[in-house]
């Protein structure tokens, strides 16, 4: 099959116009039919439905489009590795994780990377979607559990809990709760049971619900219910890992805690040489590194536990 026609009908159907294609390939829209004209000939296949809006693939061109696809994300993997140096650090990083850890845990300490590598250019994805690694819809993933994808090298980072934190101003003005029973009498602040998250995060909501509560604020992600807790709105549940950097914040209910939770970051094993992949990877483990031993200083229970 002719390579440079599957090129062709390959950004014609992500554009959806022969025009927009044309103006990406640098072609004209009278080259770029004829040679969508002659592929699906090649294939005695129609592959686009035409109407006045645009074009919409046929069954037959959405199999070949899936093709197509996979072969630019593969073309794609071949040229980062390509392009990574023997020597230096440079080139797009696509980093995925969850909107909680990579808000409040890991963008603050990003500085220290972009330090150490000006030329590195990191697209950060947060979403509690997990993004599929091997079809190169991300580079690096920091997830909250072991990845299942296959193909994978992945490495365990830490450990996290959530636990019950409040201001130091809401509790001088509410009081401490003792027990897991006095929670019905604070406003309790979390993500939405419906949001998705941990399955330890939400089974300790659960726990807590469970108590009468009578106030709640809800939100879809930990930055919202950590927002609500620093303007002293209520108690709420927060990953444990925000103890260095939010110190104001006090931990209560220490007996009320959820199960542990583990910290993975996975990438495909086709970047196994990658240099930004080894470089975004050591600068994550000696972060982790350094915040527990800082824990440790403070003489203060170690949150992240084992790596």
């Amino acid at each position: 099959m002719d390579w440079d026609k599957l090129r062709i009908f390959h950004a014609v159907a992500d554009a959806g116009s022969l025009t927009h294609a044309g103006d990406t390939l640098h072609l004209s829209q009278s080259a770029v039919s004829r040679q969508i004209r002659a592929l699906e000939e090649s294939l005695n296949a129609t592959l686009f439905h035409r109407h006045a809006r645009g074009l919409i693939l046929t069954e037959q061109g959405e199999l070949l489009f899936d093709a197509t696809r996979a072969m630019a994300k593969r073309l794609d993997t071949a040229t980062a590795r390509i392009k990574d140096s023997e020597e230096e650090v440079f080139g797009e990083l696509r980093v995925t994780t969850t909107t909680g850890f990579g808000s409040l845990w890991l963008a603050p300490r990003l500085s220290k990377l972009y330090e150490r590598y000006p030329d590195l250019k990191i697209d950060l994805m947060l979403e509690e979607r997990v993004l599929d690694l091997p079809m190169r819809e991300a580079d690096v993933a920091i997830r909250m559990k072991e990845p299942s994808q296959a193909d994978l090298i992945r490495k365990r980072l830490m450990s996290v809990r959530m636990r019950c934190y409040a201001s130091p101003e809401y509790l001088r003005e509410h009081g401490t709760p003792e027990r897991i029973e006095d929670i019905s009498s604070h406003r309790l602040i979390c993500q939405n049971p419906n949001a998705p998250q941990v399955a330890a995060g939400a089974g300790l909501v659960a726990r807590l619900l469970g108590n009468d509560v009578r106030s709640l604020l809800t939100v879809n992600n930990y930055f919202g219910v950590l927002q609500g807790v620093i303007s002293n709105l209520g108690i709420g549940v927060l990953p444990d890992y925000l103890i260095e950097d939010f110190a104001q914040l006090e931990r209560v209910l220490p007996d009320v805690e959820s199960v542990e939770v583990p910290v993975f970051l996975a990438f495909p094993e086709e970047l196994r040489h990658s240099k930004r992949i080894t470089a975004f990877r050591d600068f994550v483990q000696e972060e982790v590194i350094a915040h527990r031993r800082r824990i440790r200083e403070r003489g203060e229970q170690d949150p992240m536990g084992a790596t």
